[in-house]
């Protein structure tokens, strides 16, 4: 799995995904042109989809529901490191659900790839390349 970033300008960003291009930018007051969402709000909706896709599996395999699940994902931004946490993920179902469907829904939402990421965090490492420079 990869994405590329590339600038465009200033802090605005694209996004790559195989043929599918994405762009991120900054609100004005953050000098940006506000085109796009910023990384923290890409990464938000990263998490709502993941939880999304699982929630709508659950219903679609049962013959519950073909459409209609909504997310929502709230973080709060926090500092010493500056990091997002205190993660919510709010799923609506879009149609009734019995005691022990709401749990077995929460169980495959729980699954979310993204969610298991966040739970246990992945090494992260980090490889700066430059061009050489030139002899003095």
């Amino acid at each position: 799995m990869e994405v590329k970033v590339s600038q465009i300008e200033g802090v605005k960003f694209t996004v790559q995904a195989r043929s599918h291009v994405i762009c991120c930018d900054q609100p004005l007051e953050n000098h940006g042109t506000d085109s796009g969402m910023t990384p923290p709000e890409l990464f938000l909706g990263s998490l709502a989809c993941c939880a999304a896709y699982y929630a709508a599996e659950y219903l679609r395999t049962r013959n519950l529901a073909q459409t209609g699940v909504e997310v929502s994902v709230t973080a709060e931004k926090l500092l010493q490191p500056a990091r997002l946490g205190n993660f919510c993920i709010q799923v609506q179902s879009p149609v009734p659900l019995t005691v022990q469907q709401n749990d077995a829904m929460m169980r495959s939402v729980d699954a979310c790839l993204l969610h298991r990421t966040l739970m246990t965090p992945p090494d992260v490492k980090i490889e700066v390349s430059a061009p050489a420079m030139a002899a003095a």
